[in-house]
């Protein structure tokens, strides 16, 4: 049976801390335009503020879809699964917003994730709704290890190289909404 509650409590935050993944929901303004939904690695990324409040350390990729949707509507749902024994399924609903390099609260936050390479933007979600249900059909998985892949490439790409694929990939999304501010690219 599925519950819902206003925050996260402190099983919700140990739940979430123990995950290796998440996944997150956003999608633009109006019937046109791509729904998004990406996973992304808990690896030292994810950071609980407070039980109304998360964030992740965005680290770059070839698109920027979740950082576009959210500078224009701000709507985001993240999604953690249990795929051990014990079976749950935790949404998250709230209104998101992008601190990118060089803005107020970017610095304190990247060093309260960690300090992983590549991280191209923050995001925090301000929690609206916390929803849990049985997870039951969710398989049973066990967590090996994560990608070594994301690391390597950006060593290869080195800083300059980061940059440049960021000011070619980021600065908007599939739809053409403004992802990235070319003036805080770094």
């Amino acid at each position: 049976m599925g519950v819902e509650m206003e925050a996260l409590s402190e099983s919700l935050t140990t739940f979430i801390n123990g995950s290796p993944v998440f996944f997150i929901a956003t999608a633009p303004s109006g019937a046109d335009g791509h729904v998004n939904c990406s996973p992304r690695p808990m690896d030292g990324t994810f950071f609980v503020e407070s039980p109304k409040r998360v964030g992740w350390l965005d680290l770059v990729g070839s698109g920027i879809e979740t950082v576009a949707h959210l500078k224009e509507n701000g709507r985001i749902v993240l999604m953690f699964c249990s795929f051990s024994s014990k079976p749950l399924i935790m949404r998250l609903h709230g209104h998101g917003f992008v601190l990118e390099p060089g803005e107020d609260g970017f610095e304190s936050r990247h060093l309260l994730a960690g300090s992983p390479q590549g991280v191209r933007a923050i995001v925090i979600v301000e929690i609206e709704r916390v929803t849990t249900s049985c997870g039951y059909g969710v398989p049973i998985m066990e967590f090996v290890a994560h990608r070594s892949t994301i690391g390597e490439w950006l060593e290869r790409k080195g800083e300059k190289g980061l940059i440049e694929y960021r000011m070619k990939n980021n600065l908007s999304s599939i739809d053409g909404l403004p992802g990235l501010d070319s003036e805080k690219v770094c």
